[in-house]
This record gives C-alpha cells, structure tokens and sequence, in this order.
C-alpha cells in the first residue's frame, strides 16, 4: 500500500477491478500543464510564506518543470494504480526531486487542486472559443457582403413568405453568434474565481496567502467559501449550456444549408472539399459536413444532460460522482472547436446561385403582403385589405397566375382603388426596397448593417 498516496489508513490492496473502476487518468490527464501550473503557483505562494524553504521550493518547481517535459514528450507511463492525473505528477516528481516532493501537497487537498484545474482549463478555452466564434462571425459577414444585393425567398412555417436579401439572412445567424459571444464572455466573470486553498472542504490550517496565488495565476479573485469552491460544478453546467445553445444555432445553419444544396432549392453548391459521395451512387454529392454538426449537437445537448443528472442530488462536499464531470466538458469543448473550425473554413468555399434565387421569388406570391400594402397606402383598413389580397391570390391561383401576371381589370374586380402603379408597387426589387425598418431587409438597411457587423469585428 505504500504506493498509494492515500494508503497509511489501509491494510488490503486495492482490488484491480476497483482500481480500474476508480481511476480517471485516461480521462483528465489533459489536464496535466494545468496541474503543473496551479502546483508551481501554490510552491511560489508556500516560499515565500515560509511554509516551504526557498531551496525546496525552486527544486520542487524545476522538478515539475522536467515532469512536464516527459509528459510533453510522452515520456510518461499511465497507470490506473496513480488514478489520476495528480497523483502522477506527484508520483514523477518524487521519481525527478525524491522525498522533497512530499512536501508539494502541504496545504491542500485534490479536492481544491482539480477545481483549480478545470477553472485554469476552462479559462483558456473558453477564451480560445471566443475568438473562433468571432472568427466564424466574419466568415458570415463576408458572405453576407458578397450578397447584399442578392434576393431570396423568405419563408415561415417552410412556405415562401416573403423575398429578404441572402446577406439579412446571414446576417440574423450573425447575431445569434453574437449573443453566444456574450454569453461566453459573461460566464467568464464566474468562471474566473481562484478555488485553491480550500483544501478538503474547511480550508487550511497552514498560513497560506491566498491572494497572492489568485496572483500568480492570474484569477480575478479568490472563492469566498471553501465547501462552495470544492463541490461546485454550476460553471461546467453553465459553460456546457452555452455551448448548447451554440451548437443548436449551429445546427439551424446546417439544415438550412442542406436543404438549400437539394436540387429541389438548387440555391448553393457546397465545395467537393467539404461533401462527400457514395458508395454505390456514382452521382451523389453529399453534405456530410452539414449533416454532422447538425448531428453532434445531440452530442453536446446529451453533455449538457449528463452534468445536470451527475449534480443534482450531490451533498455538500466533494463526492466522487464528480470525476464524471470532466468526460462531458472535454467532449464538448471539442465538438464545439471542431465544427466552429469545419464552418469558418466551409462558408468560404460556398457558391450561391443568385438567378436561382431570385427566380424562386417570383413564384408563391410573396408580393401579397405588398398587395394589401397597396390597399392600406389607399386607406383601406388593413384587416379589409388583408381579404382583399386573399381574394385575389386565390383568384389568381385559379388562373394559374402569380399576382403581378393578372391584369389591370382583373385586379380592379378586387377594388377600384387599385391603379396602374400596383405593378411598381408589388415588383421583387420594389418590395426589398421598402423594407428600411430598423433590423428590415431593405437594400440600404443591411448594407448598413453589414457594414456595422464588419467594424464590430474590426475588418
């Protein structure tokens, strides 16, 4: 048992089904320059306390600096004997210092050291997530630029609605990219908490300086209670939330994307570089890209469902249900990385077929709303002038007609208000025109906006 840690207290070995069982290090060994950057902080912190000596402290640092070298160079044996990545890091650098290393765990517990951990982790990637989303922000901008002009047919309920700009359309998933910006950058002001110095659960008896450690480590502040710092989790949930709801805006794009690919909308042609083909189907080109970030966002919701289920019942404090916090937050941090990366590259390699489009508005009536429009200009009532346009749609549908191919008489059978000009009036380009209400689709309204998103990102 000497080899255990944890093991004076123990007479029996370790059955090696439980030490499988118990043992995390294929999961949180990543964690290990975080590991190695909180340890040398709290050696820096317990030197100059005088908890450590100075020739300790240096010798124990320049060790984790040799462990961190091996672990860099794959140089180091896991074993689920040492559990986790803690435990190995101390076992190596018992191997590098001797029995000097013993002293590195004074003043702490692997309650407070992974808490610590996964803060410094998530810190960086969160900061990391930021920047790809804003990355990802620009590839939108600069398809919405190349379009500012191109007309497309909106639609509701999957029915042609009304004709909007491909550049407004890009430019809502813009600021649905924007709010998950925030909502990272917000949750970094809880995430950015320095946890170590808690200890076990009760904090220490030693006269550690805890602020300097926030210090050294760069955190914005320290915890304010020890039992809170060591069993709390809400900032994974938080941080695996957010990332939820990126990946389910992410995933609107991709089915959006997919059907506009289908020769049924003919509106883009993907890249071969991002589609793939099929086995036994010489001409299928397929989606595949689109298709598996829409399909890993179950992966991300189902992270975000394992980390609630793992918290909900737990009693204050530490409980080793918590070790299945990291599978989730790891798995979601590279689904999201890999599918904001697979986008910002793919958006630049998509053709837009802008006559397909604009040839799509002309069918379906989208210009009845601008028909009742018309009427209400007139000053007719918009609930009367709404029948009106319906009357004649149906009308119109019956000559197998769209509204702007019946004629003058025809449309005066509707209301004798109705003069030549209607035809202006209802026309693709006059429609998207009229449309300069604040966050519209109106030509002017989302060049501007364009414009505004590019300086947002600095481009």
């Amino acid at each position: 048992m000497s080899e255990k840690l944890w093991g004076g207290r123990f007479i029996e070995s370790t059955d090696k089904l439980m030490e499988s069982f118990n043992a995390s290090i294929d999961v949180d060994k990543r964690l290990y320059e975080s590991d190695i950057k909180g340890s040398q902080a709290h050696l820096e912190m317990m030197e100059k306390q005088g908890i450590i000596s100075s020739e300790d402290a240096e010798t124990l640092v320049q060790g984790l600096d040799t462990v961190k070298t091996r672990i860099d160079n794959n140089e180091m044996a896991f074993t689920d004997a040492l559990e986790d990545i803690h435990m190995h890091v101390e076992e190596n650098l018992g191997d590098v210092c001797g029995t000097v290393a013993k002293k590195l765990h004074t003043g702490r517990s692997r309650n407070d050291q992974v808490a610590l951990d996964v803060r410094i982790y998530l810190k960086e990637e969160t900061l990391t997530l930021i920047q790809m989303l804003k990355d990802f922000q620009a590839a939108l901008v600069t398809l919405a630029d190349a379009n500012r002009k191109t007309v497309m047919p909106g639609y509701t309920h999957m029915q042609r609605a009304q004709p909007i700009l491909l550049a407004h359309h890009m430019l809502a998933y813009y600021q649905m990219f924007k709010r998950d910006v925030g909502r990272l950058e917000d949750s970094l002001e809880r995430l950015d908490v320095m946890p170590l110095g808690s200890a076990a659960l009760a904090g220490t008896t030693f006269p550690i300086d805890r602020e300097y450690t926030c210090q050294v480590l760069d955190f914005s502040r320290v915890s304010e209670n020890s039992m809170d710092a060591v069993s709390d989790r809400d900032f994974i949930m938080e941080f695996i939330s957010h990332a939820s709801i990126c990946m389910i805006h992410l995933s609107r794009l991709s089915e959006e994307l997919i059907l506009w690919s289908t020769s049924e909308f003919a509106f883009i042609t993907i890249s071969d570089a991002f589609t793939t083909g099929s086995s036994i189907m010489p001409q299928k080109k397929n989606p595949d890209a689109c298709e598996l970030v829409r399909g890993k966002t179950g992966r991300v919701v189902g992270n975000l469902m394992a980390i609630l289920t793992v918290m909900k019942s737990l009693p204050m404090a530490y409980n080793k249900d918590m070790q299945e916090d990291k599978e989730p937050l790891f798995d979601t941090v590279d689904t999201l990385k890999i599918c904001l990366d697979v986008y910002t590259r793919m958006l630049a390699h998509i053709d837009v077929h802008k006559d397909r489009m604009r040839t799509a508005c002309m069918t379906g009536f989208l210009n009845a709303t601008d028909f009742a429009d018309y009427l209400v200009n007139k000053g007719i009532a918009f609930r009367t002038a709404h029948g009106i346009a319906g009357k004649a749609v149906n009308f119109a549908m019956g000559q197998g007609k769209e509204l702007g191919d019946l004629s003058l008489e025809d449309m005066r059978s509707f209301s004798d208000l109705i003069e030549k000009d209607i035809y202006d009036f209802i026309s693709l380009d006059a429609m998207v025109a009229r449309r300069n209400s604040h966050g519209g689709t109106g030509f002017d309204k989302v060049s501007a906006a364009v414009d505004a998103a590019k300086k947002e990102l600095g481009s």
